[in-house]
């Protein structure tokens, strides 16, 4: 499994749950027991947390459990100090370190095991399904993006070019499958779950002024050729010898325009992101006869 900076996650996945409309399948009103597998820095966890914090489901279940577990316990850290930081009367989420193929809890542990872009990072993302199964009594569900589908618009010339290159080869060199799409719904049925759902979604990220210190920063990282080696290893494994250096210099003379419509401000650039909710039921072990 490929790990991930907090620096990085906050990136990629900052403004991602600001409507929770992807989240409806989930039924979290009845939820009592909810696992996030490969938590990273906790940004499910903690929405998952707020979710069971609304009237319909706080009084009702006001001793639901929310547990967010990861390999990495760098980022389990930085997942504790923001939970912290959280208003006294909010629900807390527990965290712990796992492995998300051997999962540290018994069978029927939690009525709902999610992931947020785990599967894509795993080369067996059926095993994992299968543990999910194990550990849950009712419902399964994964939020994974679509990479293969992402649609970037600029007015930087040459930028929606380069990101597309980039990220044909980013696909080619990863080493698991960054776009699983409709191919989830055949892993749940592998996996042993039934009355299966997905739906699509869109996360849009949009760069226009007033510009924010985020947005700079990636104008930066783009001038500078960071977001590129960032994926040097997987880059060089696709593209034929030399090509990786010639695309890094493109794209940073592209950042470097980039750079100056921001001082001018007449930078634009939206980024839609595709990702798939899919849901399953767990089905229940069929009775013995009895002797």
């Amino acid at each position: 499994m490929r790990r991930f900076s907090a620096d990085y996650l906050d990136r990629t996945r900052r403004g991602m749950w600001e409507s929770r409309d992807a989240l409806e399948p989930l039924s979290l009103a009845d939820r009592r027991r909810v696992l996030d597998v490969g938590c990273g820095t906790g940004e499910l966890t903690r929405v998952l947390a707020e979710e069971l914090e609304t009237p319909e489901a706080g009084a009702s279940a006001p001793d639901a459990r929310v547990v967010g577990v990861d390999a990495d316990t760098d980022l389990l850290g930085v997942a504790r100090r923001v939970g912290a930081d959280r208003e006294p009367t909010g629900r807390t989420a527990d965290y712990c370190a796992a492995d998300a193929l051997r999962l540290p809890f018994p069978d029927d542990a939690f009525d709902l095991v999610a992931c947020q872009a785990l599967l894509v990072n795993l080369p067996e993302p059926a095993a994992a399904l299968r543990e999910f199964a194990r550990v849950s009594s009712e419902l399964v569900a994964t939020i994974e993006p679509d990479n293969a589908d992402v649609g970037v618009s600029s007015t930087v010339d040459r930028e929606s070019e380069l990101e597309a290159r980039l990220r044909r080869a980013y696909i080619d060199g990863v080493g698991t499958d960054v776009a699983l799409g409709d191919r989830l719904a055949n892993l749940f049925a592998d996996a042993g779950l039934s009355d299966t759902e997905r739906r699509r979604y869109h996360h849009e990220k949009r760069v226009e002024p007033p510009y924010s210190e985020t947005d700079l920063e990636a104008a930066a990282r783009k001038a500078s050729g960071a977001g590129v080696a960032d994926h040097e290893a997987e880059l060089r494994r696709a593209l034929p010898a030399g090509e990786y250096d010639a695309l890094r210099g493109e794209w940073r003379a592209m950042g470097r325009d980039a750079v100056e419509q921001i001082r001018r401000e007449e930078y634009r650039r939206v980024e839609l992101v595709p990702f798939d909710v899919v849901v399953g039921r767990v089905d229940a072990p069929a009775s013995g006869s009895g002797a």
